[in-house]
């Protein structure tokens, strides 16, 4: 399948490496998944794994970052080894943070947001080098009104440039106004695809990504699981309820729960293990029925005490 109205290759479960391409994140469990295996060389083999078993599993987009630490570069160096490229595979990453925790797991700073058209020129260079030709959609990282960058002429313009080169363009938003941001992106026009978060706790973009979908946008959906706290491990019994009345893990659940949603294209999992990928990936064989879906709605949270509940969460 594609993307929207692009031509990007894309499976209904993606793959997102904010876990696999740095030893620190704020999945909860994160350090427990690397079991202290964190040197460079034995995350390139985790992540490689990882993205064997996605592969094997019909996952055919793979969606990265330049601040996820090296996980543009394993990702390039996965799809050398096993000689994949466009179409078989779809290709994405972002541009607009900046990488900073020097492979620590206690940086005081992990990573930097600027979304100047000084960064945008750096780091698509950059992502050249690690991704070449592979790389098919190029989004904006975490877009807010607030950041200004949707009103940026000369970010707009160079987007359009690489548009026009045959990149696709999208964006992702952020935040507890991602609705906002996703209508003024398409205001403004000029963009392939969006990506926001999306889930049983927090379920307020919806009717603005129903209107991107109508509009032509693809939708992807990231946090999912709301990292992890949507999982067996997280802090809604709800959900472990009802997972377990339907024989089915917390995490299936909750990716069934977006992939029920009629205007999405591509849920992403943030799986750092193999086992991971397996469970993440059975919510294709999922039917959550809507009574269980209307059930679970009542876990929703507050926006702001949802984006507020997320900034706390600790690296590792």
């Amino acid at each position: 399948m594609t993307l929207g109205h692009a031509s990007l290759e894309v499976s209904r479960i993606g793959l997102g490496l904010a876990a696999l391409g740095r030893p620190g994140y704020i999945t909860v469990g994160h350090a427990g998944d690397l079991g202290g295996h964190t040197d460079v060389e034995e995350m390139r083999a985790n992540a490689h794994a990882v993205l064997d078993a996605a592969y094997a599993a019909g996952v055919r987009y793979f969606d990265a970052a330049r601040s996820y630490g090296r996980a543009e570069e394993f990702l390039g160096s996965w799809l050398t080894e096993r000689g994949l490229s466009p179409p078989a595979v779809g290709i994405g990453s972002k541009w607009g943070y900046t990488y900073t925790a020097d492979w620590r797991t206690d940086a005081e700073v992990n990573e930097v947001k600027d979304l100047s058209i000084a960064t945008l020129r750096r780091q698509e260079q950059e992502t050249r080098q690690q991704l070449g030709a592979n790389l098919g959609l190029y989004q904006i990282h975490s877009a807010t009104l607030d950041s200004g960058v949707l009103d940026d002429p000369q970010v707009l313009e160079e987007l359009a440039r690489l548009r026009a080169g045959g990149l696709l363009i999208g964006l992702t938003v952020t935040g507890p106004r991602q609705a906002d941001t996703i209508a003024r992106a398409i205001e403004v026009g000029g963009f392939d695809a969006v990506q926001a978060t999306w889930n049983l706790l927090e379920p307020s973009a919806a009717p603005a990504l129903a209107a991107a979908h109508a509009a032509g946008l693809g939708v992807i959906v990231k946090e999912a699981v709301a990292n992890g706290r949507l999982t067996a491990r997280g802090d809604v019994p709800e959900l472990i309820d009802a997972a377990a009345q339907t024989g089915v893990s917390a995490d299936g659940l909750a990716l069934a729960a977006v992939l029920a949603q009629p205007w999405v294209d591509v849920v992403l999992s943030g799986a750092s293990t193999a086992d991971m990928v397996a469970s993440n990936v059975a919510a294709l064989d999922v039917a959550a029925d809507p009574e269980t879906l209307e059930r679970l709605g009542d876990v929703a949270e507050d926006p702001d005490g949802y984006w507020e509940r997320r900034s706390a969460l600790s690296w590792n």
